[in-house]
């Protein structure tokens, strides 16, 4: 048997009993129906009722079959669609022409030439050689990586997936913990969590830090007609404060959850400097993969694009292509290892499909329908603008478990809810900030959150279920930080 019986029953009765409740007044059926499939394709990746790729090809299956995504006349023409068994299909498989999905495939690829040249082994080295001594040494060698990376990154996947990922996993393998073997508790398992959330808590502190954040800023500027404008040292400077609080607390919270069979590693430092010796001067293929490595955080960080103009500029999708395609060239990677490597085509496909349902969600107006319901209730409970606003900015975050888009997320329910904000009473610059930092913390929940989560949760080390305690305890821990520091930094900086 393919599946596993009980959990597949489970996601199956709870597709079944949202399919057959009666349509809510302002949902179409193709909507509803669509959520349905959602909520038991999530409880089949939940139950582990069979591998996640294979839930995602069951998933396209029947959003194919069923033909929910097809309207019955084209919106465009007001005519019937002419063959919507077709366009289903077409619907099923759109997501497979994202650029984000293929990027984040194309990183994993791209992390296996740090690995197989040594490079990465070797940068794992040096970082224990410099803070090897404890755990946490290593672990906050990996914040200080990726918020150093931070402000010139605007792709968190790329500075999370495929520049500080590899790094992680060479340090990682260099004390024997790898999950092909089972000993991913040994220190793996914390430090994947770690390389995350340093990654998302990164998001929140500059506004190039991840692709969200400019349309945040956008949507704000367009709700207040231009009279709030957060510019990049505005943000930085109202973020700072309560970011960097989250990221010194992380780690210590996530060794207090995860605690890693590997403590204290006094002889670590010796150790790796002596492997370091072993190594010997790099490789031919070390400095070709270094050279690509660094070509693709310069094109990664636009800088072309700030030297020469906007004709300079390459789309981030596009560079991660270019950095695989000079590996092949150079044959540090061959097509073989490229085929080899699972995990990437694994996640190509579920997160394909994951993202293809959230896409439709919002095209058939659950999710629009789902902002102004909920914003217009909380509104009519009345409350005071503080407990008003804190339902919202909860509904706002915790939503986000039905995305598996931070872009698309703020898109769909950010304008709403920082209107239905205001009509509460909301100082409107104060609001905001609440909004922009929420918009970072909702990233912290699934392994389908940004970008960069796919990539890491891929490599093996952390179970579904503990990434989903971790993300939710983390989600809650941010919270509690910006809604006091965050709060009375804002004040004295006099944004409310």
């Amino acid at each position: 048997m393919g599946f596993k019986p009980i959990p597949t029953l489970v996601a199956l009765a709870l597709a079944l009993v949202i399919w057959f409740i009666p349509v809510p007044e302002g949902v179409s059926a193709q909507a509803w129906h669509l959520l349905a499939l959602f909520v038991g394709i999530i409880a089949a990746i939940i139950g582990k009722a069979m591998p996640i790729g294979a839930v995602a090809i069951i998933a396209m299956t029947l959003v194919a079959l069923l033909g929910i995504t097809v309207p019955e006349v084209n919106p465009e023409t007001g005519k019937a669609i002419a063959n919507p068994a077709a366009q289903a299909a077409k619907d099923a498989l759109s997501s497979l022409n994202n650029t984000l999905i293929w990027m984040i495939g194309v990183a994993i690829m791209i992390s296996r030439g740090l690995l197989k040249t040594g490079l990465g082994t070797r940068f794992g080295y040096m970082f224990i050689a410099i803070w090897g001594k404890r755990t946490l040494g290593v672990a906050y060698s990996l914040v200080i990586s990726d918020l150093v990376l931070a402000p010139v990154t605007p792709s968190n996947t790329a500075r999370g997936g495929a520049i500080v990922h590899p790094v992680m996993r060479a340090i990682a393998a260099s004390f024997g913990s790898d999950p092909e073997n089972g000993t991913e508790g040994k220190i793996g398992k914390y430090l994947a969590l770690v390389n995350y959330h340093a990654n998302i808590i990164s998001c929140m502190l500059f506004i190039t830090a991840t692709a969200p954040n400019p349309l945040v800023v956008k949507l704000i500027a367009e709700a207040t007609h231009s009279n709030i404008s957060i510019s990049w040292g505005t943000w930085f400077t109202a973020m700072v404060v309560p970011g960097l609080v989250a990221m010194i607390l992380m780690p210590l919270i996530l060794f207090w959850l995860y605690t890693p069979e590997i403590k204290q590693t006094p002889n670590a430092t010796e150790l790796a400097k002596e492997k370091l010796k072993e190594m010997g001067p790099m490789t031919r293929n070390e400095w070709i993969m270094l050279g690509i490595f660094g070509l693709l955080l310069v094109l990664w960080a636009g800088i072309p694009a700030m030297i020469f103009g906007k004709a300079a500029e390459v789309d981030a999708t596009t560079t991660t292509f270019i950095g695989l395609s000079l590996l092949l060239l150079t044959g540090v990677l061959t097509w073989d290892d490229v085929l080899k490597e699972k995990s990437a085509w694994d996640t190509v496909i579920w997160f394909a499909a994951l993202v293809m349902m959230a896409t439709f969600l919002n095209k058939l107006g659950l999710i629009g329908w789902f902002s102004g319901v909920l914003g217009s209730s909380i509104s009519g409970l009345g409350l005071n603008w503080v407990a008003g606003c804190g339902l919202l900015t909860l509904a706002y975050i915790y939503s986000h478990y039905m995305f598996a888009s931070g872009t698309a997320h703020v898109t769909a329910m950010l304008g709403a809810f920082y209107a239905a904000g205001l009509a509460l009473g909301a100082p409107p610059m104060l609001y905001a900030l609440v909004l922009a930092a929420s918009t970072s913390i909702m990233m912290s929940l699934t392994h389908y959150a940004s970008g960069s989560s796919p990539v890491i949760y891929g490599s093996g080390y952390v179970t579904m279920t503990e990434w989903w305690k971790a993300g939710f305890i983390m989600s809650v821990v941010e919270i509690i930080i910006f809604a006091t520091v965050g709060v009375m930094w804002w004040k004295v900086l006099g944004y409310w």
